[in-house]
């Protein structure tokens, strides 16, 4: 299996390590292509701020890091520019212009934020409720603490507008990649907030199976992260959730989801191990802008 990775976090946003360090790593592993895949700034007029998001005075830097690097390891390791950027609903995603614009190779579409219970559909016409984004990514104690809060104790209501934001982001489109499928799962180790075998868990994974084959041009990542810094026993997505993307044809890649060149390569015979047990035998490498190559397992 050839190794690549495309979800990778520099110190330009919450990574540990420089452009440089990761090519240098990638190298000496013998990859054959890396990505950089910075987290996007995030919309100034959403009200929400974060430490862990690329700076907006430096989207040029980092843009020009990454491609000064491209030169670099011209002929010995293929670099590509990308960047992670988040939906939010009715508010951003990777379907921007202002992410358009910018001639990146890729795209990595996620979702780590969803607004508070939203039972009167008005969540993104009321700008007073712009600063409630709940994040999702976080620790077991806030997560715990949205369920019974903002949710009103409801996980499964939590659990659906979290799909139902990946699904729509898949509709609106604007991007290659879709990051961490299931991250709503972090949290939730042995099932203690809601069950992932449950029918109306599954109903929400096959909704969005659904809009990825409707889309046909979206590959899906496995997501090695969770295992690289110890927050899940599994990957992104787990494997049934690949057993049924395979039902329906969903193409995938593999990738670390490295936030320092430990990551880099990390879980990744489990991941392999993984889509052979669900079905697949072949994966995604990417050779530049809309441009894949399948390759055996």
């Amino acid at each position: 299996m050839k190794y690549s990775c495309l979800h990778t976090h520099t110190e330009f946003c919450d990574g540990n390590g420089t452009v440089e360090d990761f090519c240098q790593n990638a190298f000496e592993k013998g990859f054959v292509s890396l990505g950089f895949s910075a987290h996007a700034p995030l919309p100034k007029d959403i009200g929400t701020t974060s430490d862990w998001h690329l700076n907006a005075d430096d989207v040029n830097i980092y843009i020009d890091a990454v491609n000064n690097a491209k030169e670099k390891w011209r002929g010995k390791l293929d670099v590509y520019l990308g960047l992670e950027v988040d939906f939010i609903r009715g508010c951003a995603g990777p379907s921007d212009n202002c992410w358009q614009k910018l001639g990146l190779d890729y795209i990595i579409g996620s979702v780590h934020r969803v607004p508070p219970l939203d039972k009167k559909n008005d969540w993104a016409k009321n700008p007073e409720n712009k600063n409630k984004l709940l994040c999702i990514d976080g620790t077991r104690e806030d997560f715990e603490l949205i369920i019974n809060k903002e949710f009103e104790g409801d996980s499964r209501a939590l659990v659906e507008a979290y799909y139902n934001d990946l699904s729509a982001m898949c509709t609106a489109g604007g991007f290659d990649i879709l990051g961490h499928a299931d991250l709503i799962v972090k949290n939730n180790k042995n099932d203690i907030f809601f069950s992932t075998q449950s029918g109306w868990y599954k109903q929400c994974v096959y909704k969005l199976a659904d809009t990825l084959a409707e889309k046909n041009n979206i590959i899906v990542e496995v997501n090695t992260g969770g295992l690289n810094r110890g927050s899940t026993t599994s990957l992104y997505p787990s494997d049934d959730i690949l057993k049924i993307f395979m039902l329906k044809n969903i193409p995938v890649t593999i990738n670390a989801d490295a936030h320092s060149v430990e990551h880099l390569g990390g879980f990744y015979e489990k991941a392999r191990v993984s889509l052979l047990a669900s079905g697949y035998r072949e994966y995604m490498l990417f050779n530049g802008k809309k441009n894949w190559t399948a390759s055996v397992l």
